[in-house]
């Protein structure tokens, strides 16, 4: 088979049929009985058990299926747990079809339609159901019958496609091909290349017919052996494995009977994977001589539960060690008995687990997403203990305490949201024996010194993500040197460093300061700020920061600097006089509401998620990779399963807005006006260009946003976007539930998959912008893979990134769009987004528009920059302090070096 073209990464969405006369026995039997509120649980328990879109049909005979159809789905509508997940109405009369679309509740699929019957009534079907707003299951069937080989299944869906989409106005997302699963391994030559005819023809789907998604009934391809479940089982598990990352993302299947790959036999995988990819002549034959072997249930593996045979306390070691939460009251109760006082099972067999723990993550043989599921499972022992712990306590006075390692208290700045990083912190330091106090996001200065006082905490950790947060910490340096605070203080954050810790954050307090760069140095950060041998250890760290002063001090002077003047007349030259501005086919502003989560979970690029997790490797590379692959794979499959759960269950809803102006850029620039007359300026954005000097020979422009849109006087109407998504409504107080449930790794995991699905949704919404909304490539086809690469006209720079670095232009966004009233998403006084899962930014469609970062600006432009803006130059010099090309508060030092 060739290389996967779609990557493992499409939620698979599960399609229940029991609520199928054709299906189940049960289910028919109630319904001819009339039974129809018991026939209610059986749709019910489907959704209960992970159903993500039942499947409703009522084809028999001895039924008027329209009445049936519609009194079924009537009381559906009244079923709140139910209600909850698409319906698709199943039936082969298009009668009953209709009624049921009359009577369904929200967005329904129709199961199905095809060519068979030829294009006239295909249309005229299609066209129905496009007004109801309904997607539709489109088999591969045309005249001349159904779809066997690859090529014929490739050649109806993308004729079908083809018509749908182009002669009938059919949403592409709408669009479900049914390429015919048929069964392998029935002894017919013919039939050996099923599995591979339909995951090829899936692949091939995918690509050709951008946007529509694939589905099948799985149980048809392990039709041959009937009557042996574990083998069945085995092949639909081994045939999702490899047709799932080809596209399929939709299907019939009993996830509570699919064992995982990864588990199956050895000789039954390799046999079954001979099958399903029709890997040799004599794959037949060879699965049948083991089948019976398994019949009995031997394709599931056991469970190894040897060690519950251990005593207690190796148990509770194996039970952190493996984050296995089943058995932990039960153990740690036993411990209890065994244990002179509660306090004593935490001070001893749990902190002896996490010792472990620890030792293995040092070690590098444990990875921080285990570590978390480790944490979870202490946290969960240690509430267990504490009712005991306050009856001891009020029995004796007290309770004694549990000698920790020391206590961290942790916040995120003033101003700034972000808490995925420090969580995964505080989580590791509990791990190891830390008490941390966690005092959340958007923390005041004074609030951090009043609790680290109150605490008597021995460290005090600031995190942010937002450039303002670097400001916000070097003030709680400096309030921490002006109230006689002594306590090591701890940096981290994606935007912190150790030049800003060492230049900025350092000289303001003389205790001492520690840039950490991620999770894995925390801990023994924090050891050697409270061990034995801390004094030597912040000498050294001071001296070193002390040395990284000097060095960047020295480069502040006599380094080649390009006056602003310069830098413009060096500005990308685009031919103007040859450029046609594209018209939004949608001006104005555009709002969207309760966006598809499934559509937004098949584009998430996930590399970046695994990243958060200190797992670094390309996807889906990194689930075999020999060190990480183990683990990666665990945290991807936690992820998968939490995402169906937030898309089947709406754990949270997507919303967002999109707005175009017509626009010319003025210098460095950019005028918005309130109609096409131009006369009127809405709003002006304000860009920065790069200044740094070039090579000698390298003859490159230096880059401004505003160099991409058309001057004013070129006379080109030319046009400027902007946007704003969040996938984070609702994710805030899950999240809080978990935490309450002493749950931190699925409140992170939920936290990251949030990000994601933002970030996905700013992606997909993009795509949209270019091929509906602005229209300027409206034939664009391209993967999930040269999406996530960025190769598609024009670009969505995002104020507070590298080509637009200043946070406060955000203000100019959501007055805009009103961003707020449309889709939910406010601004913290630092410019931070709340929800934290949301990105905003602006379209520019100039074929040459490319992302940059502007780097390090001199003082000249920084002023002409304030001037702009109507702001004072200090003003701008905060909100810009990363990319100054000086350092305004230090200009003595600067000049101390250059004596010397």
């Amino acid at each position: 088979m060739t290389e996967t073209t779609a990557p493992r990464t499409a939620t698979f969405v599960n399609i229940g049929e029991r609520t199928n006369v054709t299906g189940s026995a049960k289910f028919k039997k109630l319904v001819l009985e009339g039974r129809y509120e018991a026939a209610l649980d059986v749709a019910r328990d489907q959704v209960a058990n992970g159903a993500q879109v039942i499947d409703v049909n009522m084809d028999e005979a001895m039924l008027d299926s329209e009445a049936a159809m519609v009194r079924f789905l009537r009381l559906i509508a009244s079923e709140p747990d139910i209600a909850r997940v698409p319906v698709m109405i199943d039936s082969s009369k298009w009668s009953v079809i209709e009624a049921g679309l009359k009577n369904v509740q929200g967005k329904a699929i129709v199961n199905s339609i095809s060519l068979k019957e030829g294009e006239e009534p295909f249309i005229a079907q299609a066209r129905k159901i496009r007004r109801y707003g309904a997607a539709v299951v489109v088999m591969a069937f045309d005249e001349q019958g159904q779809a066997d080989t690859c090529a014929r299944k490739v050649e109806i869906c993308k004729r079908s496609y083809d018509i749908l989409v182009n002669r009938v106005g059919f949403p592409a997302e709408d669009i479900i091909f049914d390429p015919n699963v048929f069964a392998v391994a029935t002894g017919i030559e013919e039939h050996n290349n099923y599995a591979v005819d339909f995951i090829e023809a899936t692949r091939i789907i995918r690509r050709e017919c951008p946007g529509a998604h694939v589905s099948g009934g799985l149980s048809n391809v392990s039709f041959s052996f009937r009557g042996n479940n574990p083998v069945r089982a085995a092949m639909h598990s081994v045939f999702l494995y490899h047709a799932i990352p080809a596209g399929m993302d939709m299907g019939i299947v009993n996830a509570g009977e699919l064992p995982v790959y990864d588990e199956i036999p050895a000789e039954l995988r390799e046999r079954v994977e001979d099958v399903i990819l029709n890997r040799r002549p004599d794959a037949t034959d060879r699965l049948l001589e083991v089948a019976d072997k398994y019949k009995g249930g031997g394709a599931k593996k056991e469970l190894d539960l040897s060690w519950r045979r251990q005593e207690v306390k190796a148990r509770l070691t194996h039970a952190l060690v493996h984050g296995i939460d089943e058995y932990i009251d039960t153990d740690v109760e036993e411990a209890r008995q065994q244990a002179e006082r509660p306090l004593s099972v935490i001070e001893g067999p749990l902190m002896d687990g996490m010792n472990v723990v620890g030792d293995l993550f040092g070690a590098g043989k444990m990875f921080l997403p285990q570590v978390v599921k480790s944490a979870r499972v202490m946290k969960k022992a240690v509430a267990y203990l504490l009712p005991y712990i306050e009856e001891e306590k009020a029995a004796n006075g007290n309770g004694g305490q549990s000698q920790s390692a020391g206590k961290v208290l942790m916040a995120t700045v003033k101003g700034d949201v972000h808490d995925i990083g420090k969580n995964i912190v505080g989580v590791v330091l509990q791990c190891n024996n830390f008490e941390v106090v966690d005092l959340g996001v958007m923390v005041p200065t004074a609030r951090i010194l009043e609790e680290a006082k109150a605490h008597k905490v021995d460290i005090i950790g600031l995190s942010g993500l937002i450039t303002p947060s670097l400001d916000e910490m070097v003030f709680v340096a400096k309030e921490m040197e002006r109230t006689g605070l002594d306590l090591p203080l701890l940096i981290g954050g994606a935007t912190t460093s150790k030049v800003h810790t060492a230049v900025k954050i350092d000289p303001n307090y003389h205790g001492p300061i520690v840039h950490v760069i991620d999770a894995s140095r925390a801990v023994g950060v924090a050891q050697n700020l409270i061990g034995e041998n801390k004094a030597d250890y912040v000498a050294g760290i001071k001296a070193d920061y002390a040395r990284m002063r000097d060095a960047h001090a020295r480069n502040q002077v006599g380094r080649a600097r390009l006056p602003i003047a310069e830098a413009r007349a060096n500005h990308a030259k685009l031919d103007w006089a040859g450029y046609e501005a594209p018209t939004p086919l949608k001006p104005g502003v555009t709002i969207f509401e309760d966006y598809d989560l499934a559509e937004l979970a098949s584009r998430i690029d996930w590399k970046p998620f695994f990243q958060a997790w200190e797992l670094h490797g390309n996807f889906p590379a990194i689930l075999e990779d020999d060190k990480v692959g183990a683990p990666a794979r665990a945290l991807y499959n936690d992820a998968q399963a939490m995402l169906q759960r937030i898309i089947g269950e709406k754990w949270l809803t997507a919303k967002g807005v999109v707005g175009f102006w017509p626009a010319n850029s003025v210098g460095d620039d950019i005028e918005l006006y309130t109609g096409e007359d131009r006369g009127t300026v809405l709003e002006t954005l304000h860009m920065l260009r790069q200044q740094m000097a070039r090579e000698a020979g390298r003859d490159r422009a230096h880059q401004c946003l505003a160099d991409f849109v058309a001057p004013k006087g070129s006379g080109v109407a030319d046009w400027v976007g902007a946007f704003a998504v969040t996938a984070g409504h609702g994710l805030e107080e899950r999240a809080k539930a978990f935490e309450a449930a002493h749950d931190d790794y699925s409140a992170i995991l939920l936290k990251a998959l949030g990000d994601r699905l933002a970030e996905a949704f700013a992606e997909r919404l993009h795509e949209r912008v270019r091929k509906e909304l602005w229209g300027y490539a409206a034939g664009e086809d391209l993967s999930n893979e040269q999406l996530i690469a960025e190769e598609y006209r024009g670009i969505r720079p995002a104020p507070g990134y590298p080509a637009c670095p200043d946070h406060t232009e955000k203000a100019t966004l959501f007055r805009l769009l009103d961003v707020p009233a449309a889709a939910g998403i406010n601004l913290t006084e630092s410019f931070a987004m709340v929800p934290t899962a949301a990105v905003s930014g602006w379209y520019l469609a100039h074929p040459d528009a490319k992302y940059f970062g502007v780097g390090k600006v001199e003082r000249d432009q920084v002023a002409d920059y304030a001037r702009r803006k109507g702001l004072d130059l200090a003003t701008c010099e905060r909100w810009l302090a990363p990319n100054l090309n000086y350092d305004p508060d230090a200009e003595d030092r600067v000049a101390k070096v250059a004596a010397e």
